[in-house]
């Protein structure tokens, strides 16, 4: 699998990483038995960047990733987010005390004296006019704590007042042929900043494997039953906030385009990595197989001119209204 630079952090990872949010919970039942298989997997398969955060399952998905690397040789890039514990869920408790409380959860989780890669947790939008946040993370990395730190969002304005502060390496956001606005003016401004892009909520939780329809059930610990209006956290999350028959009616008009020898999910990983402001994607999966076809996904050519706008197309037609000026 190729290799990209992630921003200026002087790593270069995998253009398939691994997302473990449905490895600690909101995705139904999974147990920690296929939550390891999942990780290792991703790790058989070459993956060395691995993205989890101290809220997946309480904790859950942190302790398994290291349960998963003490019994393995690998060293993967292992990125976790803080501050979604917080509650109320506020602005000015992003301070020293409480993202240091939650990194001294995180280290002790993973088993590290380092996080390789702090995120703030999609935190409210205010965070980002407080200086004395960033002045924070900027301290915990001189303690030894971090050793580089960035922001996952929820809108592409949040990311591009994030990378005004000189610390922020990387920016996760989410990015897929629903959700387009993008590779606007941030990827331009990421590409300028050399600010490593982080791909969450490529396949639109789900909707873009091209394997659900209108007959599928979804458990009711899953997200994509109980947040499909926003009532748990941003509906953004949940099927990258396309309404689900809305989506489904895209997916059916991109399936033609898709080449004989792609899943969807493959062409929709492959569509993503053609973007290259991107540094590496974190599709989720607890299903082996499926880890190992979302890898394969970065050794495809290049989808042509003509097939990427055929899915701006789709997305003008069907998506756009529905997300474009909302994040």
């Amino acid at each position: 699998m190729q290799r990209r630079r992630l921003g200026d952090t002087g790593w270069d990872v995998t253009e398939i990483g691994l997302g473990t949010w449905n490895v600690g919970s909101d995705w139904g039942d999974v147990s920690e038995e296929e939550g390891r298989a999942a990780i290792s997997a991703a790790l058989d398969e070459g993956v060395d960047f691995v993205d989890t955060a101290d809220v997946y399952g309480d904790g859950r998905s942190e302790r398994l990733i290291r349960e998963v690397l003490d019994e393995r040789d690998e060293q993967p890039t292992v990125a976790t987010k803080a501050g979604r514990r917080l509650d109320p869920h506020v602005a000015a408790d992003y301070d020293r005390e409480h993202i240091e409380r939650f990194v001294d959860r995180s280290r002790e989780n993973l088993g590290v004296e380092t996080l390789d890669l702090l995120q703030l947790h999609c935190p409210p939008t205010d965070v980002y006019y407080q200086p004395e946040t960033f002045d924070a993370l900027a301290d915990l990395a001189d303690a030894g704590k971090i050793d580089q730190y960035g922001v996952s969002v929820e809108r592409v304005e949040e990311a591009l007042k994030a990378i005004e502060y000189p610390g922020v390496e990387t920016v996760q956001i989410i990015f897929n042929p629903f959700r387009q606005r993008p590779a606007e003016l941030f990827f331009e401004e990421a590409k300028r900043r050399d600010i490593g892009v982080i791909v969450r909520v490529p396949l639109a939780s789900g909707l873009l494997t091209g394997k659900l329809d209108r007959d599928t059930e979804f458990p009711e610990d899953d997200h994509r039953n109980y947040n499909r209006d926003g009532d748990a956290f941003d509906v953004g999350e949940t099927f990258a906030g396309v309404p689900y028959e809305v989506g489904l009616d895209a997916v059916d008009e991109l399936r033609p385009h898709v080449p004989e020898e792609m899943t969807m999910a493959q062409f929709t990983l492959r569509w993503i990595l053609d973007h290259d402001a991107v540094s590496t994607v974190i599709p989720g999966s607890t299903d082996p197989d499926h880890v190992a076809q979302n890898v394969a996904a970065a050794g495809f050519d290049s989808l042509s001119h003509e097939t990427h706008g055929a899915v701006r197309d789709i997305y003008d037609e069907h998506v756009r209204e529905h997300v474009h000026q909302r994040w």
